[in-house]
């Protein structure tokens, strides 16, 4: 199996927002904002294949599919679907893509599923052969949203699903579609029922738990700067659970030497969990993008 890390539409958004609790004087050094206080985010996508014998992409990123006032409000960048394309430079289409990972439906993490906009034309559903996996907690949220959040579902895309006819609801810590090849657990302090994804690892230790695999950490760490346990962002909806989710879930990446897949760090896709004599959690061995490389590497 190999993995790529695959570049999907790039955003810019509120670095207060995106730091919460941290003073604005820490996280400029970290993301220097622009004159309008936003910072550069990445949207990126995971590639694995094969994985139990299929082709799968972790998330699609915020795509395309806003129109030219929203895409300027929420900061995306270009108004071409990046993620195709970066799919397309990897060798394959979308519908070469036999499953879909969605941590949850918020749009940056979930847009990409979608064609691009166009005038008069209704959001229409890309990957034709592709199951979709959605947490059971979460995909709730996405259909009955509270006002909090509403603004970050896109309303279309729940019965886009639907009809589909490939939605596979997951309540335990794996799916039908990708079996024993890949874990979840379920985080809710960002969002209710947060699907974090963990490949697999190599490595089968002597109580049974697996080694050396790679976890997908959407929202619960968003990249390198948010490992420190103390930062969280405004958009999560429970800061204290989040921080206490987040420390349990970098403890058991480190016993097991499991590697953090970043989606919105702009220059690190892959690195590995560092705790420092302090307590203090980090990373090294941070790789900037992934082409083909083995499970192992």
């Amino acid at each position: 199996m190999k993995l790529w890390s695959i570049t999907g539409n790039s955003q810019k958004l509120d670095g207060g927002a995106m730091f919460g609790n941290a003073p604005r004087a820490l996280w400029a050094k970290w993301a220097p904002p622009d004159e309008h206080n936003r910072i550069d985010l990445a949207c990126r996508a995971l590639l694995a294949s094969p994985l139990n014998g299929k082709t799968v992409l972790f998330e699609t990123g915020i795509g395309a599919f806003f129109e030219p006032r929203l895409r300027e409000r929420f900061g995306v960048l270009e108004t071409g679907h990046v993620l195709l394309d970066s799919l397309a430079q990897a060798g394959f289409g979308h519908e070469d893509i036999d499953v879909v990972v969605l941590s949850h439906l918020h749009f940056d993490h979930a847009g990409g599923l979608l064609a691009p906009w166009a005038e008069g034309r209704a959001p229409q559903l890309l990957f034709p052969n592709a199951t979709f996996v959605v947490g059971a907690q979460h995909w709730q949220r996405a259909r009955n949203p509270h006002s909090r959040d509403r603004a970050s579902f896109i309303p279309e895309l729940p019965g886009l699903l639907e009809a589909s006819g490939r939605l596979e609801i997951v309540e335990g810590d794996t799916s039908q579609a990708l079996g024993d090849a890949v874990r979840f657990s379920f985080s809710d302090g960002h969002t209710p029922g947060l699907m974090l994804a963990e490949i697999v690892g190599p490595v089968a230790a002597a109580d049974g738990s697996a080694h050396g695999g790679v976890a997908f950490c959407a929202d619960l760490i968003p990249g390198r700067f948010w490992v420190h346990v103390p930062i969280t962002m405004g958009y999560d909806r429970n800061a204290e659970l989040l921080i206490d989710e987040k420390r349990a879930f970098l403890e058991d990446a480190l016993a097991r030497d499991v590697r953090l897949f970043f989606t919105h760090d702009t220059d690190c896709a892959l690195a590995q969990v560092t705790r420092d004599e302090k307590g203090r959690f980090g990373t090294t061995h941070e790789v900037a993008e992934l082409h083909a490389r083995p499970l192992a590497a």
